[in-house]
Parts: C-alpha cells; sequence; structure tokens
C-alpha cells in the first residue's frame, strides 16, 4: 500500500497525526544490549534450594528435583525448616540422604526456633559427624499466628546461633539478608545492623530473600558497603510458577511484588505452559541484568520444582556435567 494509517494526515478530528513509523523509532532514545557472556567466561556461581517432603508423593517430587539439577553441580544445596521447626527430623533426614545418595554440598537449616543450646549443638554435632560442612543459620519463624518468644535456654537471635555454631566446629555458615527489610524490623538501619552483626559472628556470606526489583537489591549492596559489609550478599532468585501464589506469600515476607510483573502474568490463569514461559524470561532478565552489575552468584529457590530453574541455568551458560565429573 503507498500510505499506511499511521502516516496518513489529521483527519477532521483535529488530531495532530502520529510520526511516521521510522522517524518514530530513529528519534526514541537507544539502549545498548546487555553484555553477552564470552565462552571464556565461566559461568556464574550456583546453589538451590529444597524443602523437605511431607507425604510419600511430595519425597518423589523432591528427589526428583534434586537429581534433575544436580548434573548442574551447584555449589551447595540447602534444605529448609517449616515454620516452627516443624519439619527437623525431616531436613534431617533428607540432609543425610543427600550426602549418603548424591555428589551434591548440603547445607542444613537451622534455626533458634524452640531449640535449646543443648538441642543445637547435638544436631549440629551429628551433622558434623555425618560431613555436612555447611549450615544456614536462621532465627526461623515461629508458628503461624504466635509471636516469636526465644528460648529460655536457648539462642534469641540469628547472631547467637552462629557464634554458638562456630564454637562447635569449623562450619561454613550462611545467614539471611533482607533487601526490603525483614517484617519484623524496627527499621532498614537496625535490619542491616543485624545483618553485620551475623556476619562478624562468623558468618561466611548472607543469601538474601528474593526480590523482584533488581534496583532494590542493587542499592542495598550500596547500603551493606557503606556499614563496613564485605562478605557475599548472594542474591535470592525465585522463579514464580503461580502468581497469586507468589503475591500471597509475599505479603507475609514483606517482599514487593512490582505491578508490570502482574501484566505479564495476567491472563495465564490457566495456562500453565506460558506461565513457565514468561517465568523463565522474567528470572532469566532477573540475573542477567545482575551479571551486568558484576554479581556472578545466584541463590534459586526451587520449590521442589526443577525444570524452571534448570532452564535458566542453561540460559546463563551452566550445563550439566558428566557422572565422571561430578562423582
Amino acid at each position: 500500500m503507498a500510505s499506511s494509517l499511521i502516516d496518513r494526515p489529521a483527519g477532521r478530528s483535529g488530531l495532530a497525526a502520529a510520526p511516521a513509523t521510522l522517524e518514530r523509532w530513529l528519534t526514541g532514545p537507544r539502549f545498548g544490549p546487555l553484555p553477552s557472556r564470552s565462552v571464556r567466561e565461566p559461568p556464574p556461581l550456583l546453589s538451590f534450594e529444597f524443602f523437605p517432603p511431607k507425604s510419600e508423593a511430595l519425597e518423589t517430587q523432591l528427589w526428583t528435583c534434586i537429581r534433575r539439577l544436580e548434573p548442574l553441580a551447584p555449589r551447595f544445596v540447602s534444605v529448609t525448616y517449616g515454620a516452627g521447626g516443624s519439619t527437623q527430623e525431616r531436613t534431617h533426614a533428607t540432609v543425610l540422604r543427600i550426602v549418603r545418595e548424591t555428589s551434591l554440598v548440603p547445607a542444613a537449616h537451622l534455626t533458634c526456633v524452640g531449640a535449646s543450646s543443648a538441642g543445637i549443638e547435638a544436631i549440629a554435632r551429628r551433622y558434623w559427624e555425618a560431613g555436612v560442612r555447611h549450615i544456614v543459620a536462621l532465627r526461623g519463624d515461629p508458628p503461624p499466628g504466635t509471636p516469636y518468644v526465644p528460648h529460655r535456654e536457648g539462642c534469641a537471635h540469628a547472631a547467637d546461633l552462629v557464634a554458638l555454631l562456630s564454637k562447635i566446629a569449623d562450619f561454613d555458615i550462611s545467614v539471611a539478608a533482607y533487601p526490603e527489610t525483614h517484617p519484623e524490623a524496627s527499621s532498614p538501619g537496625a535490619d542491616l545492623d543485624n545483618l553485620k552483626r551475623k556476619l562478624d559472628a562468623g558468618a561466611s556470606r548472607a543469601i538474601t530473600q528474593y526480590f523482584f526489583d533488581t534496583a532494590v537489591y542493587l542499592r542495598f549492596l550500596d547500603r551493606c558497603l557503606a556499614a563496613g559489609i564485605t562478605a557475599p550478599i548472594v542474591p535470592g532468585i525465585m522463579p514464580v510458577s503461580n502468581f497469586a501464589q507468589a503475591v500471597r506469600f509475599s505479603a507475609l515476607c514483606g517482599a514487593s511484588v512490582p505491578g508490570w510483573l502482574g501484566e505479564l502474568f495476567e491472563g495465564t490463569e490457566n495456562d500453565p505452559e506460558t506461565r513457565r514461559m514468561v517465568a523463565a524470561v522474567v528470572a532469566a532478565e532477573q540475573v542477567r541484568l545482575l551479571q551486568a552489575n558484576g554479581v556472578d552468584e545466584f541463590h534459586f529457590y526451587t520449590l521442589n520444582r526443577p525444570d524452571l530453574t534448570y532452564a535458566i541455568a542453561h540460559i546463563l551458560g551452566v550445563r550439566p556435567r558428566v557422572a565422571a565429573d561430578i562423582g
């Protein structure tokens, strides 16, 4: 056609005509691409988080997840506790099975909730004797609907737990960080002071609560450095497979959900395949933006669903290693 609708002059409405297509494209701002990963550069370091099963069917799902991600040779894999330490025995059993049956490096979660110092020490020693060298030390969440009350003979805060573990054995200890501030913290500054206490007590790194706005994390790094924190602050990445569920959980843990994320998932409630595609794109782009800003370690909250994490790892250049390499 000689003329398109967009090139036509204003009609009787008096509205000015939109700029011609090429004129509009050529006069707008231009942005360079994200730097491409050189084949000579190593892929980022990854770690994965699993939660212990509550039934036989869920245990099968967990081990399907573990076996799917094991060939990616993550730096470590963590196994969570439930609220109030409700899955302590299942966590312990899962960690020990990972030690026995896989090539993975397990990191066991330990919390202060409902535990005496003597009980924590006993569990930690059992882990050490079984070959577990990495602990994720957390204050922990009380059962839903109840306030946190420290055990009379236990650790009141995660920093106390880190100090106790450091005396028991030479554990590699990770702690939690909150780019958007812990919901129970009195202020962002107080929350940052608490993080520093945990690291000063002997933790090696912090792993963040998940976030969706990359700028939130980068601003948090600026604040950490200004506070004298130099340990790695590993970003927690949660691929969103169920948007409604993510919104509910984010409201509880203090993570913001940007409007643009809701728009991307709009209309996908009954379309799981499209949801998975959107989730992979969002998480991969988030990681690539962080890589462009120099971040080279990532911790994925898998929710025991491995395929999204596996696909994103592939995009990042992580490839399966053969059995001889990981054995």
